[in-house]
């Protein structure tokens, strides 16, 4: 398999929007949950984990959230985690499995929390990597990143330029990303179902989107927080209130490393998220 190859793509057809999804190999299943970033999809974000974390005794699911990659858009009125967490839950349903690990980036380790928090039931562990809906002790917020990442459709719309100003703060080096990946995500982005309804819009100040409001101290779950030390979306200092207030979670931080921990140190994550499923 190539690295810009993408495995065989499911769907789940369902009334509220149809889900796409990949999957390989066996045993307990663990969900990985893209990020929000313009041209974002599930295999687009996990390429470099979906093989490694099956091989070693998961049945690892990659989803697209509404709005994303094959997966039709959904309204959310209930702000941006609220119609991803449903459409993962359709797709845990869909799976025929009681409960799943959940590794979540940004806008999915947002979508994660907020799936134990209505669902925890559902839900094994919680492995939420720069998770959105947390709050900085001291950093500007929004960041830099956020708002490239939130005004990317806005004025001429996107351009290869702006895709580009994204991705460099997504990553502390940058040397990993190459040419094909940047136009593999503004073709992505670009799509007219997306065109049609950017994920993103209007979500820039809605308070429904503060997790760290609601009653995050209830999770039970074994709870792995990853951070980058240079992340540029959302900074390193949002993990504090996360690790105060979940009862069972602990937190790595990899150093000169940006928002994309699963790709810039994807050996090490991969090595780490395995072993903590494996507890």
């Amino acid at each position: 398999m190539s690295e810009l190859s993408i495995p065989e793509t499911y769907f789940v057809e369902s009334a509220k929007g149809r889900i796409a999804y990949q999957e390989a190999g066996e045993g307990p299943t663990v969900i990985l949950i893209h990020g929000g970033g313009p041209g974002a999809y599930g295999y687009s974000n996990y390429r470099k984990n979906l093989l490694p974390l099956a091989e070693r005794g998961n049945r690892v699911v990659i989803i697209d959230l509404p709005g994303y990659g094959q997966s039709g858009w959904r309204e959310s009125p209930e702000g941006l985690f609220d119609a991803a967490s449903q459409a993962t839950l359709e797709l845990i349903d869909h799976l025929g499995i009681e409960k799943a690990s959940l590794v979540g980036n940004s806008l999915g380790g947002g979508t994660a929390i907020r799936l134990a928090l209505n669902h925890p039931d559902r839900v094994n562990k919680l492995i939420l990597m720069g998770p959105g809906g947390s709050l900085p002790a001291t950093s500007t917020f929004p960041s830099e990143g956020l708002l490239r990442m939130l005004t990317f459709y806005d004025g001429e719309g996107p351009t290869i330029e702006k895709l580009d100003k994204v991705i460099d703060l997504l990553v502390y080096d940058r040397s990993s990303i190459t040419p094909e990946l940047v136009q593999e995500r503004f073709k992505t982005a670009t799509l007219p179902q997306t065109m049609a309804n950017p994920p993103l819009r209007g979500q820039a100040h809605n308070p429904k989107n503060d997790l760290w409001r609601a009653d995050i101290d209830k999770l039970e779950h074994k709870t792995l927080l990853i951070w980058g030390q240079e992340d540029r979306v959302l900074p390193l200092d949002m993990a504090f209130i996360l690790l105060k207030r979940i009862p069972n979670a602990d937190l790595h931080v990899f150093s000169k490393c940006g928002h994309w921990a699963q790709w810039e140190r994807a050996e090490e994550f991969n090595d780490l998220v395995a072993s903590f499923l494996a507890l």
